[in-house]
């Protein structure tokens, strides 16, 4: 038994996790620290970077970090030399950077569109392509995108941030297609709705005790009946960057509590009295 959770292992790999100073990408991050990995993260400034490193600090966890714009391709080849030199060549890349606007598609200028289609899908393109080379000529290799569950529904307001989300879906399947013959593997996490302090104001109780709407909406729409937590992705992600997953390839994983398999029901049906905080 024990020589079959070595290939849970992380020991002695090197995880470059994009725009990992806070929220998903810092818990992935922290995962892969918890499981041996050595960390790296970029961010898109010197102050995030800082407050990454100080998460990390906190948290008990050596990390490197450096200002690196996912979409400047120079940028992205000179972090990649950087890593290799003080840190180690890339085992595992987590395309986790990513920016949403909502804004209805006939307000939305080209430059907001152009913006989120650079970061979420570009990005992952130009950081995927940036690290193959050593994964090649190393025989092994793990890429993990942050697909969303938009990369399989559409809402109103998020025309860009889906459309990105689904081109990044078909480009994890075509590093698999091209790459899978060195034992390089590409899949990617959609999470669904996660609670976050970035999220917490759509949880609040309203002023007069009720759940908030959208609350009520998504809780409506997930079986489980409550909002992800960071701690339930860390799981699949170290799974994903691990030898147990060696034959995976191509595949996106939804983490939803259940919403991609369900139609939802009435909102009002839901006894709040019953929920899971």
């Amino acid at each position: 038994m024990q020589d079959f959770l070595k290939n849970f292992s992380l020991e002695g790999k090197v995880a470059w996790v994009t725009g990992a100073s806070y929220g998903l990408g810092l818990a992935y991050a922290t995962a892969f620290a918890q499981s041996g990995a050595k960390i790296v993260f970029n961010d898109i400034n010197q102050e995030l970077v800082d407050k990454g490193m100080a998460e990390y600090k906190k948290l008990g966890i050596e990390a490197y970090g450096a200002v690196c714009d996912v979409t400047d391709e120079d940028m992205v080849k000179e972090f990649v030399s950087d890593v290799e030199k003080k840190v180690g060549t890339i085992d595992i890349l987590v395309n986790n950077a990513g920016i949403i606007k909502r804004i209805p598609m006939t307000e939305m200028t080209l430059e907001e569109w152009n913006q989120v289609i650079n970061v979420d899908l570009t990005g992952p393109f130009i950081c995927s392509k940036a690290v193959l080379p050593a994964m090649i000529k190393k025989g092994s290799g793990k890429i993990i995108n942050a697909c969303s569950m938009m990369s399989e529904f559409g809402r109103e307001t998020v025309s860009a941030y889906a459309a990105a989300k689904g081109g990044l879906k078909m480009l994890t399947r075509n590093i698999c297609s091209e790459y899978g013959q060195y034992n390089i593997q590409c899949n990617a996490i959609g999470p669904g709705y996660i609670a976050t302090p970035q999220t917490a104001p759509l949880r609040e109780k309203q002023p007069d005790g009720s759940m908030h709407p959208f609350d009520r909406f998504i809780r409506s729409k997930t079986p489980a009946q409550r909002w992800g937590k960071t701690e339930d992705l860390m799981g699949l992600a170290v799974f994903l960057a691990s030898p147990a997953s060696d034959f995976i390839n191509g595949q996106v994983v939804y983490i939803d509590g259940g919403i991609t398999a369900y139609i939802g029901q009435d909102p009002s049906n839901l006894d709040p009295s019953k929920l899971e905080d």
